[in-house]
Protein backbone atom coordinates (compact mmCIF):
# COMPACT_ATOMS: atom_id res chain seq x y z
CA UNK A 1 0.00 0.00 0.00
CA UNK A 2 1.07 3.57 -0.42
CA UNK A 3 -1.12 5.18 2.20
CA UNK A 4 -2.08 3.53 5.48
CA UNK A 5 -4.04 5.35 8.15
CA UNK A 6 -4.89 3.56 11.36
CA UNK A 7 -6.28 4.11 14.82
CA UNK A 8 -4.84 1.76 17.42
CA UNK A 9 -6.65 1.44 20.76
CA UNK A 10 -8.19 4.92 20.62
CA UNK A 11 -11.84 4.12 19.84
CA UNK A 12 -14.48 2.79 22.28
CA UNK A 13 -15.88 0.19 19.82
CA UNK A 14 -12.84 -0.77 17.75
CA UNK A 15 -9.37 -1.53 19.03
CA UNK A 16 -8.04 -1.30 15.49
CA UNK A 17 -9.32 0.77 12.58
CA UNK A 18 -7.40 0.70 9.29
CA UNK A 19 -8.05 2.69 6.12
CA UNK A 20 -5.59 2.45 3.25
CA UNK A 21 -5.07 2.88 -0.49
CA UNK A 22 -3.00 0.53 -2.58
CA UNK A 23 -1.16 2.30 -5.40
CA UNK A 24 0.28 0.18 -8.19
CA UNK A 25 0.77 0.03 -11.95
CA UNK A 26 -2.59 -0.73 -13.55
CA UNK A 27 -1.14 -3.51 -15.68
CA UNK A 28 0.20 -5.54 -12.74
CA UNK A 29 -2.00 -8.63 -12.26
CA UNK A 30 -3.81 -8.68 -8.93
CA UNK A 31 -6.36 -10.83 -7.11
CA UNK A 32 -8.94 -9.15 -4.89
CA UNK A 33 -9.02 -9.75 -1.13
CA UNK A 34 -10.31 -13.18 -0.15
CA UNK A 35 -9.22 -16.22 1.83
CA UNK A 36 -6.30 -17.86 0.04
CA UNK A 37 -6.75 -21.40 -1.24
CA UNK A 38 -3.18 -22.36 -0.26
CA UNK A 39 -3.47 -20.70 3.18
CA UNK A 40 -7.19 -20.78 4.06
CA UNK A 41 -6.83 -18.65 7.20
CA UNK A 42 -5.21 -15.75 5.35
CA UNK A 43 -7.47 -12.93 4.19
CA UNK A 44 -5.65 -10.66 1.72
CA UNK A 45 -5.42 -9.43 -1.80
CA UNK A 46 -2.62 -10.90 -3.85
CA UNK A 47 -0.02 -9.70 -6.30
CA UNK A 48 -0.26 -12.40 -8.95
CA UNK A 49 3.16 -11.56 -10.37
CA UNK A 50 5.26 -12.16 -7.23
CA UNK A 51 2.49 -13.91 -5.18
CA UNK A 52 2.94 -11.68 -2.13
CA UNK A 53 0.62 -9.05 -0.74
CA UNK A 54 0.59 -5.50 0.61
CA UNK A 55 -1.79 -6.13 3.50
CA UNK A 56 -3.55 -9.05 5.08
CA UNK A 57 -4.83 -10.78 8.18
CA UNK A 58 -4.78 -14.32 9.57
CA UNK A 59 -8.25 -15.26 10.76
CA UNK A 60 -7.03 -17.99 13.09
CA UNK A 61 -4.22 -16.16 14.91
CA UNK A 62 -5.38 -12.56 14.45
CA UNK A 63 -2.00 -11.65 12.95
CA UNK A 64 -2.05 -8.63 10.66
CA UNK A 65 0.62 -7.03 8.49
CA UNK A 66 0.74 -3.93 6.27
CA UNK A 67 3.50 -2.77 3.94
CA UNK A 68 4.48 0.43 2.15
CA UNK A 69 7.47 0.99 -0.08
CA UNK A 70 10.04 3.56 1.06
CA UNK A 71 10.56 5.82 -1.95
CA UNK A 72 14.22 6.61 -2.60
CA UNK A 73 15.24 6.24 -6.24
CA UNK A 74 18.92 6.73 -5.42
CA UNK A 75 19.04 3.38 -3.60
CA UNK A 76 16.99 1.11 -5.85
CA UNK A 77 18.34 -2.40 -6.35
CA UNK A 78 17.58 -4.03 -9.69
CA UNK A 79 17.70 -7.58 -8.34
CA UNK A 80 15.93 -7.64 -4.99
CA UNK A 81 13.40 -9.94 -3.31
CA UNK A 82 9.72 -9.03 -3.52
CA UNK A 83 8.71 -6.85 -0.60
CA UNK A 84 5.21 -8.35 -0.73
CA UNK A 85 6.66 -11.59 0.62
CA UNK A 86 7.42 -9.77 3.89
CA UNK A 87 3.67 -9.58 4.55
CA UNK A 88 2.67 -13.01 3.31
CA UNK A 89 5.54 -14.73 5.13
CA UNK A 90 4.55 -13.14 8.45
CA UNK A 91 0.90 -14.10 8.00
CA UNK A 92 1.81 -17.73 7.37
CA UNK A 93 4.84 -18.01 9.68
CA UNK A 94 3.23 -18.13 13.15
CA UNK A 95 5.98 -16.04 14.77
CA UNK A 96 5.91 -12.94 16.95
CA UNK A 97 6.91 -9.60 15.41
CA UNK A 98 10.24 -9.37 17.23
CA UNK A 99 11.14 -12.95 16.33
CA UNK A 100 10.22 -12.26 12.72
CA UNK A 101 12.35 -9.13 12.68
CA UNK A 102 15.38 -10.89 14.18
CA UNK A 103 15.24 -13.63 11.55
CA UNK A 104 14.86 -11.07 8.77
CA UNK A 105 17.42 -8.59 10.14
CA UNK A 106 20.57 -10.04 8.48
CA UNK A 107 18.91 -9.83 5.04
CA UNK A 108 17.00 -6.52 5.25
CA UNK A 109 19.65 -4.77 3.13
CA UNK A 110 18.78 -7.06 0.21
CA UNK A 111 15.32 -5.50 -0.15
CA UNK A 112 14.40 -2.20 -1.69
CA UNK A 113 13.17 0.26 0.91
CA UNK A 114 10.06 -0.62 2.90
CA UNK A 115 7.99 -0.01 6.02
CA UNK A 116 6.21 -2.86 7.78
CA UNK A 117 3.52 -2.72 10.47
CA UNK A 118 2.78 -6.11 11.98
CA UNK A 119 1.35 -7.88 15.00
CA UNK A 120 -2.30 -7.99 15.99
CA UNK A 121 -5.09 -5.66 17.07
CA UNK A 122 -3.80 -6.11 20.65
CA UNK A 123 -0.09 -5.57 19.99
CA UNK A 124 1.32 -3.74 16.97
CA UNK A 125 4.95 -3.14 16.03
CA UNK A 126 6.73 -1.28 13.25
CA UNK A 127 10.08 -1.57 11.53
CA UNK A 128 11.65 -0.24 8.39
CA UNK A 129 14.59 -0.90 6.12
CA UNK A 130 15.64 2.67 6.94
CA UNK A 131 16.51 2.23 10.64
CA UNK A 132 17.76 -0.43 13.03
CA UNK A 133 15.39 -2.22 15.38
CA UNK A 134 11.67 -2.81 15.80
CA UNK A 135 9.32 -0.49 17.71
CA UNK A 136 6.25 -1.43 19.71
CA UNK A 137 3.49 1.07 18.93
CA UNK A 138 1.62 2.95 21.63
CA UNK A 139 -2.10 3.68 21.32
CA UNK A 140 -2.68 6.49 18.84
CA UNK A 141 -3.60 7.55 15.32
CA UNK A 142 -0.90 6.88 12.71
CA UNK A 143 -0.21 7.65 9.08
CA UNK A 144 2.26 5.92 6.80
CA UNK A 145 3.09 6.53 3.16
CA UNK A 146 6.42 6.19 1.33
CA UNK A 147 8.58 7.71 4.07
CA UNK A 148 8.84 6.81 7.77
CA UNK A 149 5.84 6.55 10.10
CA UNK A 150 4.05 9.89 10.64
CA UNK A 151 6.39 11.76 8.30
CA UNK A 152 4.71 15.13 7.63
CA UNK A 153 3.84 14.52 3.98
CA UNK A 154 0.66 16.38 2.93
CA UNK A 155 -1.32 13.18 2.27
CA UNK A 156 -0.31 11.74 5.64
CA UNK A 157 -1.22 14.85 7.60
CA UNK A 158 -4.52 15.25 5.75
CA UNK A 159 -5.32 11.55 6.02
CA UNK A 160 -4.79 11.47 9.77
CA UNK A 161 -7.07 14.48 10.22
CA UNK A 162 -9.74 12.86 8.05
CA UNK A 163 -9.51 9.59 9.98
CA UNK A 164 -9.74 11.38 13.33
CA UNK A 165 -12.79 13.34 12.14
CA UNK A 166 -14.63 10.18 11.04
CA UNK A 167 -13.91 8.13 14.16
CA UNK A 168 -14.97 10.89 16.54
CA UNK A 169 -18.40 9.36 16.02
CA UNK A 170 -18.72 6.15 18.00
CA UNK A 171 -21.06 4.78 15.33
CA UNK A 172 -19.33 5.95 12.14
CA UNK A 173 -20.07 4.19 8.85
CA UNK A 174 -17.52 2.27 6.77
CA UNK A 175 -18.54 4.35 3.75
CA UNK A 176 -17.22 7.47 5.50
CA UNK A 177 -13.74 5.96 5.54
CA UNK A 178 -13.94 4.99 1.88
CA UNK A 179 -15.04 8.52 1.03
CA UNK A 180 -12.12 9.98 3.01
CA UNK A 181 -9.67 7.79 1.09
CA UNK A 182 -11.00 9.03 -2.28
CA UNK A 183 -9.46 12.52 -1.85
CA UNK A 184 -7.79 13.46 -5.18
CA UNK A 185 -6.57 16.94 -4.24
CA UNK A 186 -2.91 17.55 -5.12
CA UNK A 187 -0.61 19.15 -2.57
CA UNK A 188 0.95 22.57 -3.11
CA UNK A 189 4.46 22.42 -4.55
CA UNK A 190 6.00 24.03 -1.46
CA UNK A 191 4.89 21.07 0.67
CA UNK A 192 6.06 18.30 -1.65
CA UNK A 193 8.83 15.90 -0.58
CA UNK A 194 11.84 15.31 -2.81
CA UNK A 195 12.20 11.58 -3.31
CA UNK A 196 14.06 11.68 -6.61
CA UNK A 197 11.13 11.24 -9.02
CA UNK A 198 11.00 14.85 -10.24
CA UNK A 199 8.50 17.61 -9.59
CA UNK A 200 5.81 16.44 -12.01
CA UNK A 201 5.65 12.97 -10.46
CA UNK A 202 5.86 14.35 -6.92
CA UNK A 203 2.74 16.37 -7.73
CA UNK A 204 0.92 13.37 -9.18
CA UNK A 205 1.84 11.19 -6.20
CA UNK A 206 0.91 13.82 -3.60
CA UNK A 207 -2.83 13.13 -3.41
CA UNK A 208 -4.34 10.56 -1.09
CA UNK A 209 -6.05 8.92 -4.08
CA UNK A 210 -3.82 8.83 -7.15
CA UNK A 211 -4.83 8.88 -10.81
CA UNK A 212 -2.51 8.83 -13.80
CA UNK A 213 -2.49 7.15 -17.24
CA UNK A 214 -0.81 3.95 -16.03
CA UNK A 215 -0.38 4.12 -12.23
CA UNK A 216 -2.59 4.95 -9.28
CA UNK A 217 -4.89 3.86 -6.48
CA UNK A 218 -6.30 0.50 -7.53
CA UNK A 219 -8.11 -0.41 -4.33
CA UNK A 220 -9.02 0.93 -0.92
CA UNK A 221 -9.21 -1.24 2.19
CA UNK A 222 -10.99 -0.73 5.49
CA UNK A 223 -10.49 -3.11 8.41
CA UNK A 224 -12.33 -2.86 11.73
CA UNK A 225 -11.53 -5.10 14.71
CA UNK A 226 -13.93 -4.64 17.62
CA UNK A 227 -13.43 -5.35 21.32
CA UNK A 228 -14.85 -8.86 20.88
CA UNK A 229 -12.41 -9.71 18.05
CA UNK A 230 -15.06 -9.50 15.36
CA UNK A 231 -13.55 -8.32 12.08
CA UNK A 232 -14.93 -6.46 9.09
CA UNK A 233 -12.50 -6.61 6.18
CA UNK A 234 -13.79 -4.48 3.30
CA UNK A 235 -12.09 -3.87 -0.03
CA UNK A 236 -13.18 -1.43 -2.73
CA UNK A 237 -11.65 -2.22 -6.13
CA UNK A 238 -11.59 0.43 -8.84
CA UNK A 239 -11.95 0.04 -12.58
CA UNK A 240 -8.89 2.04 -13.63
CA UNK A 241 -10.55 3.23 -16.85
CA UNK A 242 -13.88 4.52 -15.51
CA UNK A 243 -13.06 4.57 -11.76
CA UNK A 244 -16.35 2.94 -10.99
CA UNK A 245 -15.94 0.40 -8.21
CA UNK A 246 -17.08 -2.78 -6.55
CA UNK A 247 -16.91 -3.34 -2.80
CA UNK A 248 -16.59 -6.71 -1.09
CA UNK A 249 -17.25 -7.18 2.64
CA UNK A 250 -15.81 -10.07 4.62
CA UNK A 251 -16.86 -10.68 8.23
CA UNK A 252 -15.27 -13.16 10.62
CA UNK A 253 -14.26 -13.66 14.24
CA UNK A 254 -10.62 -14.17 15.16
CA UNK A 255 -9.94 -17.72 16.28
CA UNK A 256 -13.05 -19.24 14.73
Amino acid sequence: MCLILFSYKTHPRYKLIIAGNRDEFYARPTASADFWTDHPHVMAGRDMEAMGTWMGMNKQSGDIAMLTNYRDLSNLKAESPSRGALVSDFLTDDSFPREYYEVLKPNIHEYNGFNLVLGSADSLSYFSSEFQGIKALSPGVYGLSNALMNSPWPKVKKGKLKLEAVIEDRHFEVEELFEALRDEELAEDKFLPDTGVGLEKERMLSSMFIKSPNYGSRCSTVVLVDQQDRVLYAERTYDTTTFTYETEYHKFKIGE
